[in-house]
């Protein structure tokens, strides 16, 4: 049946919002390598976890406190501890032992591990094109980790290999992030999950290091506290919105934004060298990227006409559902 202009003029809205959703999370994780980094002078890599869920879980409990009750199940619970507090305890180590402009570089990587782990379970079907932009993404995150680990006097291979580690853990919680948002309000779920982290991390960070610090001092506070905000509530609840609305291969090439921002601080603030292996490396991730994205870019106004909806599986509100499977498709 033909399409309400209503229906498509609200799709357009609600894909337009989820890809300015995903945009702004890119733009703001790129600031937290380098908060990260000025945060770890004064904190552990545990403690630093710790403190960055527990302040950013309180604004988001109250937000979603009438969808906390459905948010809490075993998987979710789990999936905070794994996907949000062991990812950013082996990121912290990692980004401690290396430069920051390594580090921003290697989460580059992110989005073509989303999209390898997606074909490893059959959940997605990719051709030559996208295997050439996986192989160069990869290839890309050799270059930077070990053939450019003696350009920048802070880089190291241990902290690189722990980065690089930690984006297998986050690869696999974004895989399986929608199936758990499915039903749940994003807000109250990413709540559920910070509050997991941070309390999952807790018995680590005692058994590591102790009591935590008393006086990190002025700069490690004021980055952990811009790391709660600026680094976690905001982004993490717009990408877990987002997440709801898309697929985990679209949601995760906006994670390219990510390096940008935190290779140009490095640079602009930390003063790392960028030699040929890094720009290299970096040229080689985001070309690896966008070619195994590719395939993906279809106009959603032409895909919505389409997938009609029928009238018997039409609600109060039909633009949801077609959404969804616009989406989907």
């Amino acid at each position: 049946m033909p399409q309400s202009p209503w229906i498509i003029g609200s799709m357009r809205t609600n894909h337009r919002s989820t890809l300015l959703a995903l945009t702004a999370s890119g733009l703001l994780w790129g600031t937290t390598v380098p908060l990260s980094k000025v945060a770890l002078t004064g904190m552990s890599p545990a403690w630093l976890t710790v403190a960055r869920f527990a302040l950013a879980v309180l604004p988001l409990a109250w937000v979603g406190r009438r969808h906390l009750r459905r948010a809490v199940s075993p998987g979710i619970l789990v999936s905070g501890v794994t996907g949000y507090g062991a990812v950013i305890v082996l990121q912290n180590a990692g980004i401690q032992r290396t430069s920051v402009s390594h580090a921003a570089l290697l989460i580059g990587a992110m989005p073509v591990l989303v999209a390898l782990l997606m074909v490893a379970l059959g959940r997605s079907r990719v051709g030559a094109v996208a295997w050439l932009g996986f192989a160069l993404g990869l290839g890309g995150v050799v270059l930077v980790a070990v053939i450019g680990a003696d350009a920048g006097s802070t880089a190291t291979l241990a902290g690189d290999a722990l980065v690089v580690l930690s984006l297998l853990f986050s690869a696999a919680f974004m895989v399986t992030q929608p199936r758990l948002l499915s039903g749940r309000d994003p807000v109250a779920v990413t709540a559920v999950q910070l509050a997991a982290a941070a309390v999952g991390t807790l018995p680590l960070a005692l058994a590591l290091d102790g009591a935590p610090p008393t006086a990190p001092g002025v700069a490690p506070t004021a980055a952990m506290i811009g790391l709660a905000i600026g680094g976690t509530l905001v982004p993490f609840t717009l990408f877990a919105w987002a997440q709801a609305r898309i697929s985990p291969e679209i949601a995760g090439a906006f994670l390219n934004l990510e390096p940008l921002v935190g290779v140009a601080l490095g640079v602009a603030a930390f003063g790392d060298p960028v030699g040929p292996p890094q720009l290299a490396g970096g040229a080689a991730i985001l070309l690896g990227i966008a070619l195994s994205t590719l395939r993906r870019r279809k106009p959603p106004v032409d895909l919505a006409v389409v997938v009609p909806i029928r009238p018997a599986q039409t609600t109060r509100n039909p633009a949801p559902q077609l959404q969804d499977r616009q989406l989907a498709a």
